[in-house]
Order: structure tokens, then C-alpha cells, then sequence
């Protein structure tokens, strides 16, 4: 009988899968098993604590207009994981999806390798881009870069570092140049590097590998783009100096088109039905670029917010830097082992709260802005509970 989609899911989310273990070796061995698909592939990486993801879309959007075959790898998902393994811009089938995990975890347990949810799922895109022939994959690293299962590729078109904070601190280091060196591990020997910030840790590591090191100013134009936030800023930069980089035939028309039709649901991402901002920033680098769009774009108007995080997160940075007097603040229990509670929230928030409850109805007419934010994984049961299309 064959496996679905669900039996799929179950089988990433039981508890012998379900944890972050970093490390090379055991996704090696797997895909050496497979065939070593990752060599046969054209990719470009990115890396950093905030903006990886709107990178990597602005880049597979600017490739898919030029012509190219793109594989985009991503994480997390808002809905399915589905979500994380696109082919220009469609996601592989629930068929293809269980019928790639089902094979890969029946090789590994004949193998005895012990691999982990995001070791499957990068041994499945590997297998499935290759397999599909794609011309180029935009891959986005799950945590950190150096021990990062997407760290086997043995070489790239190029990598990218966005910007470095602190988030992860117990796996990556305590201090920013330690975050940056783990960042840093995707640099590959005479590969160019592309870096928004100049530290000292990405000049070395880029003399050891005889890498080039192209350091951009974050200054990009993003009146084109169709992703909105200040932050957007700098990460534009970085793609289209990747694209001028690794790409310098694709021509300005075509750019700007793709940079019409980037989609990256829940990033500041506005819905004009509901007056409101869903976003998923969940660090504290991530919540001030948050408050200084809101400001931006929509200043002097009344707010109110559903916010909920992971309480490995740094929610007492969070909290006060977010909200003011005036606001309206809903915290959120969301369906998660690791969701914060609510009177842990309230407890650093420096103006009133109140809980979301299952009764609780919010009036999305009534001229305030809404903002829906604080964690990825918190969004898809706000989107589901609400009736909010986001187009993904």
C-alpha cells in the first residue's frame, strides 16, 4: 500500500527524528548511498540569523524570469512541507514528497544512519532537484552554515551571508563572530562570497579558501520589489549583487520583472481585507526591523497585535521593543511543545495584555492596523483560525 503525504509527516515529526542534531556526516553518507546528487547541482547558498529566506526568493523569482530551471530550498513552512522544495515556484507533489522520504529513511535504517527531520528533507530536495534536472538551486541553510546538512555541497555558484545576530546562541556561539564563523562555513574554496557586513571572521576564512569577497552597500532600490519592510533593503542588495555576480547576461528588464513576482508569504506581508501585517520575525534583530517598518509605512496609526513565540526565543528583548502605550496586545499559546506561555509574555510586556482566547473575536474593520507576529510556526493556526488568504 502506498504511503501518503500524512505517513510522510508523521514520520519526520516522530521522536526519533523530531530534534536538531548538527554534523556532515550522517547526510553524507546518505546521499553517497543516493548517488551523491548534491555534486550534480549548480547551487547558490545563503546563510545568516535574519533575511535568508527574502533572498533566496528575490534570487529564484530573478532566475525564473530569466529562463532558468530553479530549485528553491527554504525553511520553515507556513502550511505543508511541501512548502520548502519548489521547482519554479511549485511545490513537489504530497506523491513525489512520501514517495522521497519513504525511500531515503528505508535506505538509511538499512544502513544505521540515524538522520534527523532536516537531514531527510535536504537528502530529499538533493535527490529531487537532480533528478528533475534543474538548472540552478537557491539553498537556504537551516541553522548556522557550518555543520548545516546543507553544507555538503563541496562547492557553489556563490555564497551569500545576510545579516548576523544573536539567535541560536546555545548551538552557533554567544557572541556575534562566533555566529559569523559558523555563518562563514559556507564559503567555499575560490567561490565568491557575497557580505553585507565587514567583519574581520569572513575576510579570514575568505584569504584561507582563495575566495573572493565582495562586500555590498545595502543602499538597493526596492521600489520594484513586491516585498515590502526597510530591512528589504539590504537584502535586495545581496541578490542582485549574486545575480551580477554569477549571472551578469540576465538584463535590468528582466530583473525588475522578477523582482514584480518575488512571493514570500508572512514577511511583512500585507492584506488589505484584514488592514493587517503578518510577519515572521521571532529574534530581536527581527522584531526592531519589524517596529521600524510599522513605523515607516504606517505612521500615527492605531495598533493591535497577536503576538506568540518559541520560549527558547528571547521574548523579554522582544516584548518591551515591540509595543507602546496604546497598543492593543493579544498573546498567544499557539499548538507547539515549545510555545511560550502567556503569563511569561505579560509578565515583560511594559504596557496591559490580554490573552487569545478561543472565544476571543477581533473586528479587522475597525480602522487599526493589525499585526499578526513572533513566530513562523504560530502563523499557519492564526491564517486558518481567521480566514486569511495569503496566497502562497
Amino acid at each position: 500500500m502506498a504511503k501518503s503525504y500524512q505517513d510522510a509527516v508523521n514520520l519526520l515529526t516522530s521522536v526519533g527524528k523530531f530534534h536538531i542534531s548538527l554534523g556532515l556526516e550522517r547526510i553524507s553518507k546518505i546521499l553517497e548511498l543516493l548517488g551523491n546528487p548534491q555534486d550534480k547541482l549548480n547551487c547558490i547558498h545563503v546563510a545568516g540569523t535574519n533575511g535568508k529566506g527574502s533572498v533566496c526568493a528575490i534570487l529564484a523569482s530573478i532566475l525564473k524570469c530569466a529562463g532558468k530551471k530553479v530549485g528553491l530550498y527554504s525553511s520553515p513552512h507556513i502550511f505543508k512541507y511541501n512548502e520548502r522544495i519548489k521547482i519554479n515556484g511549485v511545490s513537489i507533489s504530497d506523491e513525489d514528497f512520501s514517495s522521497y522520504v519513504f525511500e531515503i529513511s528505508k535506505l538509511a535504517d538499512e544502513h544505521n544512519i540515524d538522520l534527523t527531520e532536516f537531514e531527510i528533507l535536504t537528502a530529499v530536495m538533493f535527490k529531487y532537484f537532480a533528478d528533475n534536472n534543474v538548472d540552478v538551486v537557491v539553498l537556504e541553510t537551516g541553522l548556522g552554515g557550518r555543520f548545516d546538512a546543507t553544507n555538503v555541497i563541496k562547492k557553489n555558484l556563490c555564497s551569500v551571508i545576510t545579516h548576523v545576530d544573536y539567535d541560536h546562541t546555545e548551538r552557533l556561539g554567544n557572541t556575534l563572530d562566533k555566529i559569523a564563523f559558523e555563518k562563514a562555513g559556507i564559503i567555499k574554496s575560490g567561490c565568491p562570497c557575497i557580505v553585507s557586513e565587514g567583519r574581520e571572521v569572513y575576510k579570514d576564512v575568505a584569504d584561507s579558501k582563495c575566495a573572493m569577497l565582495i562586500l555590498i552597500n545595502p543602499m538597493a532600490d526596492i521600489s520594484n520589489l513586491s516585498l515590502k519592510g526597510m530591512y528589504q533593503q539590504e537584502n535586495l542588495s545581496l541578490a542582485l549583487a549574486a545575480i551580477e555576480t554569477v549571472f551578469p547576461e540576465i538584463p535590468k528588464t528582466v530583473i525588475d520583472e522578477g523582482l514584480r513576482q518575488v512571493k514570500h508569504p508572512c514577511r511583512f506581508q500585507y492584506i488589505p481585507e484584514k488592514n493587517l501585517i503578518i510577519d515572521g520575525a521571532h529574534n530581536p534583530n527581527g522584531i526592531e526591523m519589524l517596529k521600524q517598518s510599522l513605523d515607516m509605512y504606517y505612521p500615527g496609526m492605531r495598533r493591535r497585535f497577536v503576538f506568540g513565540c518559541l520560549k527558547n526565543k528571547d521574548y523579554e528583548k522582544m516584548v518591551p521593543a515591540l509595543f507602546e502605550y496604546g497598543d492593543e496586545i493579544y498573546f498567544y499559546k499557539f499548538h507547539h511543545k515549545n510555545s511560550c506561555d502567556v503569563k511569561s509574555l505579560q509578565e515583560c510586556c511594559p504596557v496591559e495584555s490580554q490573552e487569545l482566547m478561543p472565544d476571543t473575536k477581533i473586528d479587522f474593520s475597525d480602522g487599526k492596523l493589525n499585526v499578526f507576529c513572533g513566530s513562523i510556526y504560530m502563523l499557519s493556526e492564526l491564517i486558518e483560525r481567521f480566514n486569511i488568504d495569503i496566497n502562497i
